[in-house]
C-alpha cells in the first residue's frame, strides 16, 4: 500500500509520542496514536503505564467529537480483547473514525489481526505496514515476548580499546566517562528488569538501581547465583525484593531468602549451574519485555554461548591497558576465524570522551 507524506508525517509524530512511555508501560508496549482530520492533528495521547487507558482512548478524549471522519494513525495495532481495560478497537468504532493506520500488527496472539477486522467489519478502511520497523524496534522485547516467549535480551559493558574490563587486580572504577556511564543508566531505566550475576554482586556490590537519570519506576533486579553464595548484607537485595535464578535448593537460605520477600526460581542445568534459557523462558513469563544484563566475563561468555544475548550495548573508552587485564566474554578459544561470533553493528556514535556501539549477533 502507498503511504502519503501526510500519513508518514502522522505516523512519526505516533511514534515521538509513543516514547513518552519508554519507560513506564511495561509490561505492556509503547503506543502513541495522532488522530487527523480534515489536514488537521485534533486529538493526540499515548499509553503511560499498564492499567491505564491506551494511547487511542487518549487521543480520541482529546479530540472529542472531532474524531469523527477522522483517519486515526496508531503505531500498534488496537487490540481487540478485554483486559485491564476494554478494546480499543470499539472505541475507535464508537467515535466514527473513517481509516486507521496501523505501524504493525500486534505479534499478541489475543489479538493478531483481528483489531484490524473488527474495524473493517465496521466500514473503517484500515492499513498498516508504516514505518514498520521503527514501531517494531520500538517495541522489540514486547515483540519478543509474544513471538519467542522470552524477553530481548540486552548486554551492557565497558571496556578499553584493547577489550578490557578492569585491571587484573579487579580495579573498573571508572573505565568511561560520566556521560557513557549516565548513558548507561538510561537503558537501565528502559528496561523491565536488570540482570548480573554473583561473581559481579561479590567483586562490586551494586545496587542495579537507576540513579544517573531521572526514573519514576525501578526496573526488577534478577541475580544469576547457583550456590546462593549471596551475602545477606549485599547492597543488592536491599530496598525492592529481587529474583534469585539458582541451582540449588538449601531449604535454609531458600527459607531465608524467600521470607525477606525475595523469589527464587530453582533451574538447574547438567552441570549443576542455572539454566540460562531456561531462565530467559521463565522471565517471559513473568511478563518482563527488556533485559539489561551486566555482569562480568564470565556470565557474559555463557550468556553469548548459550544464545541469550539479543543486542550488544558496548562503551569502549579511549583507553588501552594491556593484555593481563580482564576481558570482556569468557569463550571457547577458536582454531579458525569462520567460528567466530559475527555481529551486526547497528550503531556507533561518541558519548562524551567515549565510543558507544549497539551490535547484534547473527543468527
Amino acid at each position: 500500500m502507498t503511504f502519503s507524506a501526510a500519513d508518514h508525517e502522522a505516523m512519526a509524530r505516533a511514534l515521538a509520542l509513543a516514547t513518552n512511555g519508554l519507560e513506564s508501560t511495561t509490561p505492556n508496549p509503547r503506543v502513541g496514536c495522532v488522530i487527523v482530520r480534515d489536514g488537521m492533528t485534533v486529538g493526540e495521547g499515548w499509553h503511560r503505564r499498564a492499567g491505564e487507558p491506551h494511547a487511542e482512548i487518549n487521543a480520541l478524549q482529546q479530540a472529542g467529537d472531532a474524531a469523527r471522519g477522522a483517519t486515526a494513525y496508531v503505531t500498534l495495532e488496537p487490540c481487540s480483547h478485554f483486559g485491564r481495560t476494554p478494546p480499543c478497537a470499539d472505541a475507535l468504532i464508537a467515535a466514527g473514525v473513517s481509516r486507521v493506520v496501523a505501524a504493525m500488527e500486534d505479534p499478541n496472539p489475543l489479538v493478531g489481526g483481528r483489531g484490524m477486522e473488527r474495524l473493517r467489519a465496521s466500514g473503517i478502511q484500515t492499513a498498516h505496514g508504516l514505518l514498520e520497523n521503527e514501531a517494531r524496534e520500538l517495541n522489540i522485547g514486547f515483540v519478543s515476548r509474544m513471538t519467542r516467549g522470552r524477553p530481548w535480551l540486552r548486554l551492557k559493558a565497558a571496556s578499553s580499546l584493547d577489550g578490557k574490563t578492569a585491571l587484573n587486580n579487579g580495579v573498573s572504577q571508572w573505565i568511561t566517562g560520566a556521560a557513557a556511564r549516565a548513558d548507561g543508566h538510561r537503558w537501565r531505566a528502559r528496561a523491565c528488569a536488570i540482570l548480573t550475576g554473583i561473581g559481579t554482586v561479590k567483586a562490586d556490590d551494586p545496587q542495579l538501581t537507576v540513579r544517573a537519570v531521572p526514573c519514576e519506576r525501578q526496573p526488577l533486579r534478577v541475580l544469576i547465583d547457583a550456590r546462593l553464595d549471596v551475602s545477606p548484607t549485599a547492597r543488592i537485595l536491599q530496598g525492592d525484593p529481587i529474583v534469585i535464578a539458582t541451582a540449588s535448593e538449601d531449604r535454609d537460605r531458600h527459607a531465608s531468602l524467600a521470607g525477606a520477600g525475595h523469589r527464587l526460581l530453582v533451574l538447574p542445568n547438567a552441570g549443576g549451574k542455572v539454566d540460562l534459557p531456561a531462565l530467559m523462558n521463565e522471565l517471559g513469563r513473568l511478563g518482563l519485555n527488556e533485559i539489561h544484563a551486566e555482569a562480568g566475563l564470565k556470565l557474559n561468555g555463557s550468556l553469548l554461548r548459550e544464545g541469550c544475548v539479543d543486542e550488544l550495548l558496548l562503551y569502549l573508552a579511549p583507553i588501552l591497558v594491556g593484555d593481563a587485564a580482564q576481558g570482556l566474554f569468557n569463550l571457547a578459544e577458536l582454531t579458525r576465524l569462520d567460528e567466530a561470533v559475527s555481529l551486526d553493528i547497528r550503531d556507533l556514535r561518541q558519548i562524551g570522551d567515549d565510543l558507544r556501539l549497539i551490535a547484534r549477533p547473527r543468527r
